[in-house]
């Protein structure tokens, strides 16, 4: 397998409160061949406050990473946080399928702006990857792992948007880790949410979402939970603390970024993934 190519957009929380999560898709996609080539002079996208502050700098603020990727020449380019991709591609939509936006936000971001850069999460990558070039690097089965595939309310939605995968029942993360010798559960809430920022300003609401998600996920034999989002990460792994002691209930549950798992195929070690650093070990 040849060098694969991909633009970066890191976002605030890779290179801030999860940049755990960089840490393990670079050395995840490093392992498989793939180079990242980061946005320059990138700014945030506007999650989660613009949208429900002022719609046209909610547009505005993706579209200018999206006109610094076209001047790159960037043809896909890799958002691993869903709120950025969600973003992005709500931007990339709006400009390209109408002449007057394209034109106000090249006016605005001060630099042309067509809406042509694919905008992908990392399911998508490893996907495109492809999973024969991904197994032929595979050094150890995840056959220990009964991952619960925590999607979050944001990875596949909103369906106009995020067409990559069933909005309601998704299903790609399960197929792709069975391939790699994970058993994934059935369970209940794959999609639902973990309260996101809402850690912040009601650790309550976040800390009983945290409960019912975890408890369902343990309920259905899972020995781990693995989610491709570093909001959905961090709540459930900074808040099952909380969650242990208001419901007097132990879990213990893991929470692994989906690179974490591929990356310990890929025989990388968990320091450097960065598994290490979670509030709840791995001891599987």
């Amino acid at each position: 397998m040849g060098t694969t190519e991909f633009g970066y957009y890191p976002g605030c929380a890779l290179h801030g409160s999860s940049n755990d999560y960089e840490q393990s898709v670079r050395a995840c996609l490093d392992k498989l061949d793939v180079r990242l080539t980061e946005l320059e002079d990138w700014i945030c996208c506007g999650a989660t406050a613009a949208h429900s502050i002022n719609q046209k700098l909610a547009t505005a603020l993706p579209a200018r990473n999206l006109a610094i990727a076209e001047k790159a020449g960037c043809g896909s380019l890799l958002a691993p946080c869903p709120m950025c991709s969600m973003e992005l591609l709500k931007a990339k939509q709006a400009i390209a399928s109408d002449p007057a936006v394209r034109d106000e936000m090249s006016e605005i971001v001060e630099l042309p702006v067509v809406g042509s850069t694919d905008v992908v999460n990392l399911i998508q990558v490893f996907l495109a990857i492809g999973l024969d070039a991904i197994k032929s690097k595979v050094t150890d089965s995840l056959d220990r792992f009964k991952p619960a595939c925590y999607y979050g309310c944001l990875l596949t939605r909103p369906p106009k948007t995020l067409r990559f995968d069933d909005c309601e029942h998704p299903s790609s993360m399960e197929n792709f880790l069975t391939e790699l010798g994970a058993e994934p559960v059935d369970w209940n809430c794959k999609t639902e949410c973990c309260g996101a920022g809402m850690t912040l300003c009601d650790p309550d609401t976040v800390t009983d979402l945290a409960h019912k998600i975890i408890g369902n996920a343990q309920k259905h034999g899972a020995n781990v939970i693995v989610t491709a989002c570093p909001m959905c990460q961090m709540n459930l792994d900074m808040r099952q603390a909380d969650v242990e002691k208001k419901f007097d209930e132990t879990f213990d549950m893991p929470i692994l970024y989906l690179s974490d798992l591929v990356g310990l195929a890929l025989g990388i070690s968990e320091e450097e993934l960065g598994i290490d650093r979670h509030y709840v070990k791995l001891q599987i």
